[in-house]
């Protein structure tokens, strides 16, 4: 065998080990956890790869890897007309995965473009059926209302929209500042009532107080009066028990024939008291008391001739 010869087939081995390391490396594929593998055969879908490592036909399979995973579409800015013929600004983010490979690769072409527009028409549907302050105070009815639309659009695609969520709606500069006014002169108005509630309620509470004190003085004075009475109930007690005591010996030195110096004098007193009357001219009294009866019966004629002459 001639050296040319040797050099051919040496070309020639080099080749094939090439050919044959082309042919396993277009052979080999891992698909990762997150990725699902849609293998066509000349143009016909033949199977779909779960994760792990497989072996194709090369330059006859070929295979498209499909990502799994949760991803967004960003829906851009656009304007909308509420009902009440404002126009607002809004966007929007749409959340999706992916769950048939096979609808994803052969049922929409441009799923991120297909969902966008689809998200743009129904925000505009969605909105332009609403007052300007129930669109500004509904997102979560108009996430809730666009992931329903946007679900049952997209199924036939291989696409569950996860949850859609409006980034904002902005009004107007001249709306934004009328809105700004009319908060304002709201919380203006609270804040008076809520004033005056508390004047209110102060007012109410010095009135209770000023009751209350008033009653505890009408109390007191009420208290007072019947400490006053009662004493003086229980002075006059004292002074009739000491007239009823002092009628009592009265009447005990009588009946026994034996008056005492206190009875007579209080029958001296008595007597006095007739001749200061002019009722009585004469006066009898024991020789112990002589010298009081003549003072009395002194009076007596002096009285009486007073009366006379008169």
């Amino acid at each position: 065998m001639t050296n040319e010869m040797i050099g051919i087939l040496a070309v020639l081995g080099v080749t094939v080990a090439m050919v044959v390391v082309v042919f396993a490396a277009r052979a080999v594929r891992i698909i990762r956890p997150h990725e699902r593998g849609v293998v066509e055969r000349l143009g016909k879908y033949q199977q779909t790869w779960e994760p792990g490592l497989h072996l194709l036909v090369p330059f006859i399979d070929r295979v498209t890897k499909v990502d799994m995973r949760e991803d967004v579409v960003d829906v851009p800015p656009q304007e909308v007309i509420t009902k009440d013929n404002v126009a607002v600004t809004v966007d929007a983010v749409v959340y999706y995965e992916a769950t048939d490979p096979f609808k994803l690769i052969f049922n929409v072409t441009n799923f991120h473009l297909a969902a966008t527009k689809l998200a743009q028409t129904n925000l505009r549907n969605l909105i332009g059926e609403m007052q300007l302050d129930e669109s500004l105070t509904s997102r979560e009815t108009i996430n809730v209302a666009l992931r329903d639309i946007l679900d049952d659009a997209t199924d036939k695609w291989g696409v569950r929209v996860v949850r859609v969520e409006l980034q904002r709606i902005e009004p107007p500069h001249d709306v934004t500042q009328a809105m700004h006014r009319q908060m304002k002169a709201e919380r203006d108005r609270r804040a008076m009532i809520l004033e005056a509630e508390g004047d209110r309620e102060a007012a109410i509470a010095r009135a209770e107080g000023q009751k209350r004190a008033d009653i505890l003085e009408a109390e007191g004075q009420a208290a007072a009066i019947r400490e006053m009475a009662d004493a003086e109930r229980a002075q006059k007690i004292l002074i009739a028990e000491g007239e009823a005591q002092a009628i009592k010996n009265v009447f005990e030195a009588i009946h026994e024939g034996r008056p005492t110096e206190d009875l007579l004098t209080a029958r001296y007193l008595e007597t006095l008291k007739h001749v200061a009357d002019g009722n009585a001219t004469k006066i009898f009294m024991p020789l112990e008391m002589q010298g009081l009866g003549n003072m009395v019966g002194a009076v007596g004629e002096l009285f009486k001739s007073t009366q006379d002459s008169a």
